[in-house]
């Protein structure tokens, strides 16, 4: 079965940087993963995705090394197998509340005697290889996200789960959660302080810890803090953010002959 990069970095004690899709597009992905990111999540939570789109998208991946992920919708068995059939091999699954729930997403994660995953790999033989099914439990990640209040107050028991690979944080419903607003790259009390600790309960558990942030300077803050995996922006957010500076720059000659011709009046 083809290796997992994303865990071999993490053994290595290295961060992952993981690129966001939320545009459906599989000239979109295939152009993302040639800019060499560890790996792509294909956002079918908030992102326009779909299982159609997502499938074309994970193709488009599969022409580089770039490792594929898949945020579902919901800890819904039906569609975390379904991409993992498809060949992603990293699930992030939202809202993990509770152990038994991180139970639940695990599980179906996994083939059995680790979990009641499905035997189908369809696509995931062809990405994975012939014997994909030998080595699934093995290699595939599975990435619970931490962004309530409720899953920090359960966070120890949701971080004894077994096969739980990694959490990931989502800094805007965590702000939700303790200050009614959604934030990104926190730095002030009480999140920052909530942030900090679900590292440190992590990093206790043997769980790698990622999260997704809104700036290469935020992402470094966060790896030196010892987060392994983190996510900046999305495509959509970085296309709007280079569209926006170079329409800056081109529209400051207009602005300078606006401002000339309002002051010979």
């Amino acid at each position: 079965m083809r290796k997992n990069n994303i865990k071999k970095i993490w053994r290595d004690g290295g961060a992952a940087v993981n690129g966001w899709l939320a545009i459906p597009s599989s000239v979109s992905a295939e152009t993302m993963a040639h800019e060499a990111w560890d790996s792509l999540t294909i956002d079918l939570q908030h992102g326009l995705n779909d299982y159609s789109t997502s499938l074309s998208m994970l193709q488009a991946i599969s022409t580089t090394n770039t490792t594929p992920f898949a945020r579902v919708p919901w800890n819904e068995p039906g569609i975390i197998m379904k991409m993992l059939d498809a060949g992603t091999y990293g699930i992030i699954c939202p809202m993990i509340n509770s152990k038994e729930e991180c139970e639940k997403f695990v599980g179906a994660c996994r083939y059995t005697p680790e979990g009641y995953r499905s035997f189908g790999p369809v696509r995931a033989n062809i990405y994975g290889g012939s014997d994909y099914s030998n080595h699934a439990n093995e290699e595939i990640i599975t990435m619970a996200m931490i962004e309530t209040k409720q899953a920090v107050e359960n966070l120890d028991s949701i971080l004894s789960v077994e096969g739980l690979d990694s959490i990931y944080i989502g800094p805007a419903d965590l702000s939700m959660s303790y200050t009614h607003k959604p934030s990104f790259d926190i730095v002030d009390p009480p999140v920052n302080n909530v942030i900090e600790s679900i590292l440190s309960k992590a990093k206790k558990n043997n769980v790698v810890a990622g999260i997704h942030t809104g700036s290469t300077a935020y992402a470094h803050k966060m790896i030196q803090l010892g987060f392994q995996f983190v996510t900046i922006l999305s495509e959509s957010k970085i296309m709007s953010a280079a569209v926006e500076e170079i329409l800056k720059d081109m529209k400051k000659d207009q602005s300078k002959k606006d401002s000339k011709i309002k002051t010979t009046y």
